[in-house]
C-alpha cells in the first residue's frame, strides 16, 4: 500500500464543496482510502445566494454523490428548470411589441419517418410555429406553468429533461454536509500566505487559524481572488472581453407578490439596452439580476433598469454589485495546484455555465488523479480539455448576442463580425445552408449539443436556405408528427401538476 496522498481545497462555496464531495466519493471507493481530503473555509467570505441555475448534468452529479432529490430541493430552496425564456433578444421593443423564444432542455422529437428540423425549415416562415414549440412539448409545458414531472415519479427522473434553480449559499450547505459524510475534513480559517519550492510548486500554505498546512495537491476554489493559481503561481488570465462584453451584475432577491403566485420553471433572460436581466423563481423568493456592460451604461443606469423591471416593489431591494471579467486562466493546473470555479475562470451568467464547468473540472480531476508518481502528470491534458471547453462555451454564448437585430450600440457592436470568434463565423456560414449537426462538435469538449445551437439559431430567426437542396423528407409525414407533438403537449399540460403545486408537495411531504 502506497503512501496516503493529501488534497487540500482552499475555499468553500459551490466549487469547493462540490469538488470535495465528488473527489471523496470517487477516490474513496473501496475499504481502504489512499487519499485524504481537507477543505479550508473562511467564515468571513460569504457566498452570494440570490438565485442561480444549473444545466441537466447536475442531476447525474447529485445522484453520483448520493444526495436525494427531495433532500436537495428542500435544502437549497430549489425549483425545477426546464430551460430559458429569452425576452426581446431579437428586436428592440417598439410600440408595445415584444418578442421571445424558449431554449428548452428537451432535445427535438426524433421521428423515423421525417426529419423534423429540415421539415420545419422548409415551412413558410410567416405561418409556421416557433421552432421549440414545433419540435418538442417542453416549450408548451413550461409556458403553461407546469412541472416537468409528477409527484409519484422517481428521483431525478421524469417525462421531460430538467435541471434546477437554487440558492447557491444553501446548495453549498447541502454539499458540505454530504462531503463531510464522505470523510472530508473541514477546517475553518483564512489563507494568509504560502511558500513555493525551488521549482515553483506550492510547498505549503499558511492560515490564520490552522498555521501551516501541507498537501500533495492544492485545489484553488478561492473565487475571483484566485489566491493560489493567480497570486501565488501567476497563471495568466485570458480575457474574453473581445467577444463577451458584459462585466457587471446587480443582484437581489424579492418575495413573491402573492403566496400562491406561479413559479416559472424556466430562467427568464430579458434583454435590455446594454445586456440582460435574469429572473429566477426559487421556493419563497425570486432571484433577479441586471447583467450589463460598464462600457455602455454606468451603475446608476443599470440600477434604474433593474428597478424598472421589478416595478412598484423595487423600493424593497438592496442590490449587490458584482464585478467580473469574462475569461479564464490559460493554465488551470500548474505544478501541484489546480483551479476550480471562479478562480479558474468565469464567462458570464448566461446559460448557467459556471456550475457546468465546476462539474466538468471535478470529474476530470477525479478520473485523472495520479495515485502515485508526479502529481502534475495530468496537468497538460486537463488544461487542454478545459481550455477547449471554455472556448466552445464562449462560442455558444456569443451566438445569443451576434444574431440580435436590436438597435442599441451594445447590440450593434455584438453583431459586428469582428467581435465574433472565428469558429463561430465559419459555422454560421455553413448553417446558412444546413442546420447544426452533431458532427460540428466534439462531445468531450462541449457543454452544449448541436440541438442547443438549433434552439438559439432558430429562436433568433436565423435563416437556413434549403430551397435548392431539399432532402426527400415527406411533408405529409412531418405534418403528422408535428400534430402528434401538439397533441402530446395538450395532454401534458393537463396531466402534469403546476410547478408551484409540485414544489409545495415535495416540501410538505
Amino acid at each position: 500500500m502506497g503512501e496516503t496522498r493529501k488534497i487540500l481545497i482552499i475555499g468553500g462555496g459551490t466549487a469547493g464543496w462540490l469538488t470535495a464531495a465528488y473527489l471523496a466519493k470517487f477516490l474513496g471507493r473501496g475499504d481502504q482510502r489512499s487519499v485524504e481530503i481537507t477543505l479550508l473555509e473562511s467564515s468571513e467570505i460569504g457566498t452570494i445566494g440570490v438565485g442561480e441555475g444549473a444545466f441537466p448534468t447536475i442531476r447525474t452529479t447529485l445522484q453520483f454523490l448520493g444526495i436525494d432529490e427531495t433532500q436537495f430541493i428542500r435544502g437549497a430552496s430549489a425549483t425545477f428548470k426546464q430551460g430559458i425564456r429569452f425576452n426581446d433578444w431579437l428586436h428592440t421593443p417598439e410600440n408595445g411589441e415584444h418578442s421571445h423564444f424558449i431554449h428548452p432542455f428537451e432535445a427535438p422529437f426524433h421521428a423515423e419517418e421525417a426529419d423534423l428540423v429540415l421539415s420545419w425549415l422548409l415551412q413558410d416562415p410567416a405561418n409556421r410555429s416557433p421552432f421549440a414549440e414545433a419540435v418538442t412539448i417542453q416549450s408548451r409545458v413550461a409556458e403553461a406553468g407546469r412541472a416537468p414531472k409528477r409527484p409519484h415519479e422517481g428521483e431525478f427522473s421524469g417525462p421531460l429533461n430538467y435541471a434546477y434553480h437554487f440558492d447557491a449559499r444553501q446548495l453549498a450547505e447541502v454539499l458540505s454536509q454530504r462531503a463531510m459524510e464522505l470523510g472530508v475534513a473541514h477546517l475553518p480559517g483564512r489563507l494568509t500566505g504560502y511558500q513555493l519550492t525551488a521549482d515553483g510548486a506550492i510547498d505549503h500554505v499558511v492560515t490564520d487559524a490552522q498555521g501551516r498546512l501541507d498537501a500533495d495537491l492544492f485545489i484553488d476554489c478561492s473565487g475571483f481572488r484566485a489566491e493560489l493559481i493567480g497570486q501565488a503561481l501567476g497563471s495568466p488570465f485570458k480575457s474574453a472581453r473581445e467577444h463577451l462584453f458584459v462585466d457587471r451584475a446587480l443582484a437581489c432577491k424579492i418575495s413573491y407578490d402573492q403566496p400562491d403566485a406561479p413559479i416559472q420553471s424556466y430562467t427568464i433572460a430579458a434583454a435590455h439596452e446594454a445586456g440582460w436581466t435574469w429572473d429566477i423563481g426559487l421556493n419563497g423568493a425570486r432571484g433577479i439580476g441586471c447583467v450589463y456592460s460598464s462600457d455602455h451604461i454606468d451603475d446608476d443606469r443599470a440600477e434604474a433598469i433593474l428597478r424598472d423591471y421589478i416595478g412598484p416593489r423595487s423600493g424593497e431591494i438592496a442590490p449587490r454589485k458584482i464585478a467580473f471579467e469574462s475569461g479564464y486562466r490559460e493554465k488551470q493546473w500548474v505544478r501541484n495546484c489546480v483551479a476550480v470555479g471562479l478562480s479558474a475562470g468565469f464567462l458570464e451568467p448566461l446559460e448557467a455555465t459556471g456550475l457546468v464547468l465546476i462539474e466538468a473540472a471535478a470529474g476530470m480531476i477525479a478520473e485523472l488523479f495520479p495515485h502515485s508518481g508526479p502529481i502534475d502528470a495530468p496537468a497538460r491534458r486537463f488544461n487542454e480539455l478545459m481550455t477547449a471547453r471554455y472556448d466552445n462555451i464562449i462560442t455558444f454564448l456569443k451566438l445569443h448576442y451576434c444574431l440580435s437585430r436590436r438597435t442599441e450600440p451594445f447590440w450593434r457592436e455584438n453583431a459586428d463580425p469582428a467581435s465574433v470568434p472565428d469558429r463561430l463565423r465559419e459555422l454560421l456560414e455553413q448553417w446558412k445552408h444546413r442546420p447544426p449537426a452533431r458532427f460540428d462538435f466534439t462531445l468531450d469538449l462541449e457543454s452544449f449539443a448541436f440541438f442547443n445551437y438549433q434552439y438559439i439559431l432558430y429562436g433568433m430567426d436565423f435563416r437556413t436556405d434549403l430551397s435548392s437542396g431539399r432532402r426527400g423528407a415527406s411533408a405529409d409525414a412531418a405534418e403528422k408528427v408535428f400534430a402528434k407533438i401538439q397533441k402530446f403537449g395538450d395532454r401534458a399540460t393537463q396531466d402534469l401538476p403546476t410547478h408551484r403545486d409540485l414544489i409545495q408537495q415535495i416540501n410538505a411531504a
